[in-house]
């Protein structure tokens, strides 16, 4: 099995071959307006690649980051998905910028103890406590959580509203738990055990082979310096003192006040947090009756309808209802950010990789060069235009669009 690289751009752990299929492109933190506003369903950046692991070497691995620059510490009520989306990884496996498979994520979020959480006698009465935990968490499941998440995750072969829809299920039933947000050494002593404990084993329909699958909050992956490069690229563009943690980057003479290769210079991103969906799926249930070829993106939807509640109870703020409305999606890395321009981001984010070649105009003629050159052309003391000019970019349409012959 091969993946499509335009398929993959988001990753930097891909390392297979590069062949031909349709494709969406998409990607990015906050990339456009009305998905800034709704940080729970903006689909950060999108990962696909073979195992890795010892013995998994016949699996794909599909990571669909979302809920961009969590803070950590970020409480009291962290960082939850939102119980009204679907979240969704979708697989072409023949080529034709159409989903065959889609796994469709569901959450759910609870207070314990059957809907009435934890409450504390105060003067007589038992009161409602105001946190998500009473005390430390020492394992899955423990009794001093206070509101739980939950989900669910369907297989659904053909149309994501039309297919058919089969549950996947952990060998029990169909019902997965997310581990609370890393709120702190005193409240879970072990985070990583903590959350190593919710990678659950999913039994696939149609698969003889099970596969695995976890969401929850994890480090933010995606190195970039996020302020400088939006403040005008206000970046050093040279190599500084010499690190013996990255020697490939070490000059015979660094440049005073240039850049030291170090990932505490990552800025914002790299300290920050993600909520990442990670399923581990056997190779087989993915290619189908293709030619081994497999092409991917997520996309998150919202209800059509929204209507705010005059009186709402526990995460009742809204009466949601109507079909479901695509209103972000990715799979390479920075399209949508810095290749579309303002007016249409909105417009990608609901688009359908089918419809993407309305929109091959920014691909063709991008403008981020030419920013480039408004900004530096002075700089370096150019008498012409220091961007590209052999248009149109049939390499960015291959790049993007096609794949690679």
């Amino acid at each position: 099995m091969r993946l499509s690289a335009h398929y993959l751009m988001g990753s930097a752990l891909v390392a297979l071959a590069a062949v031909a299929a349709p494709a969406s492109w998409a990607s990015s933190h906050r990339e456009a307006p009305a998905i800034a506003g709704m940080p729970r369903v903006d689909a950060t950046d999108f990962y696909m690649f073979r195992s890795y692991e010892p013995g998994r070497e016949g699996f794909v691995t599909l990571i669909a980051n979302y809920l961009p620059l969590q803070a950590p510490y970020g409480g009291p009520n962290y960082f939850t998905l939102d119980n009204n989306a679907i979240y969704e990884i979708h697989i072409d496996n023949n080529g034709d910028a159409v989903e065959d498979l889609t796994f469709q994520f569901d959450f759910d979020t609870a207070l314990t103890n059957a809907g009435a959480g934890i409450d504390l006698p105060v003067g007589g009465e038992n009161v409602a406590i105001p946190l998500r935990i009473v005390g430390p968490i020492d394992g899955k499941g423990s009794a001093n959580i206070n509101e739980t998440e939950s989900y669910t995750v369907n297989l659904i072969t053909g149309d994501r509203r039309t297919g058919v829809s089969q549950p996947i299920t952990n060998g029990v039933d169909a019902t997965f738990v997310k581990p609370i947000d890393n709120i702190g050494n005193k409240s879970i002593p072990n985070y990583a055990a903590y959350a190593n404990a919710h990678i659950s084993a999913a039994k696939i329909p149609g698969c003889e082979i099970d596969g695995k699958v976890f969401v929850g909050q994890r480090a933010e992956a995606f190195a970039v310096n996020l302020g400088e490069v939006f403040d005008l690229v206000n970046l050093v563009p040279l190599q500084g003192k010499s690190s013996k943690a990255w020697p490939q980057y070490n000059v015979k003479k660094s440049f005073r006040g240039g850049i030291v290769q170090n990932r505490a210079n990552d800025d914002l991103i790299g300290e920050s947090n993600v909520t990442t969906l990670a399923l581990e799926v056997p190779i087989s249930c993915l290619v189908g009756d293709g030619n081994g070829v497999i092409g991917g993106w997520t996309t998150a939807s919202l209800p059509a309808n929204k209507v705010y509640n005059l009186l709402p109870g526990y995460n009742g703020a809204t009466t949601n209802s109507g079909e479901y409305v695509q209103v972000s999606r990715l799979s390479n890395p920075l399209v949508n950010e810095l290749v579309i321009g303002l007016k249409d981001k909105d417009l990608f984010n609901s688009a359908e990789p089918t419809q993407d070649g309305a929109l091959a105009g920014y691909v063709t003629n991008p403008t981020l060069p030419a920013l480039l050159d408004v900004l530096f052309r002075a700089a370096v003391k150019s008498p012409t235009d220091i961007a590209p000019s052999n248009f149109p970019r049939n390499d960015l349409v291959t790049a993007f669009l096609t794949g690679f012959p």
